[in-house]
């Protein structure tokens, strides 16, 4: 009697010991929570970062100084889109050339409208974090657009990649979010099924 107990209470204690564990429910579901957030992180990246300024045609812009700190610091990542002459009003924060046919912006918000002695409509424009008014006038051709948003700290990465070479990155950049999204939404649905199969159908 004592030899055979001894033997079925080995027996039990094997077959418990070979019983696969899972990862506990609450694991399982942070993992999938995880994972649904990266996806909508890299989406909404995509979106704001990347599609949206090549759906509307506009150039997107590093900030250096601190002439229009504290609202758009040093790195912020702006997205400026082209917009008539005209349209333009006090108040709004332009993109244009500090000298005209030179590539070198600025970007501050207009301050005063005016007209010169031909009739030609002109601005003045400051940085928010300025004392005084910038000292040239702005001149239509010198307007690359209007600000449409602005990224806090995005464009120190995007600053890295230099203005000339954002064309060439930006759609791939769109493609490797999109795709990097959609990898982790099959992961997780996978990851979900997977652990159906080991818990197997319940009672």
């Amino acid at each position: 009697m004592t030899a055979t107990k001894t033997a079925t209470l080995v027996a039990e204690s094997n077959t418990t010991g070979n019983t696969p564990t899972t990862a506990p429910s609450w694991l399982r579901l942070a993992g999938r929570g995880t994972v649904f957030l990266l996806f909508i992180v890299a989406a909404l990246a995509a979106l704001v970062l990347v599609l949206v300024p090549m759906a509307t045609g506009s150039q997107t812009y590093t900030v250096l100084t601190n002439s229009m700190a504290p609202k758009y610091a040093p790195g912020t990542f702006l997205v400026v889109k082209p917009t008539p002459f005209a349209d333009l009003r006090v108040g709004d924060i332009i993109t244009y050339q500090i000298e005209s046919g030179k590539p070198a912006v600025i970007s501050h918000r207009i301050i005063t409208v005016q007209s010169t002695q031909s009739g030609e409509r002109v601005f003045t424009t400051k940085g928010d974090n300025n004392s005084l008014a910038d000292a040239g006038l702005v001149h239509a051709q010198q307007v690359r657009g209007k600000l449409l948003y602005a990224v806090p700290y995005v464009g120190f990465v995007a600053n890295t990649l230099g203005q000339s070479n954002r064309g060439m990155v930006m759609p791939l950049a769109a493609v490797g979010l999109i795709g990097y999204g959609a990898f982790s939404i099959l992961q997780g649905a996978r990851s979900k099924k997977r652990a159906k199969k080991e818990t197997g159908p319940t009672a």
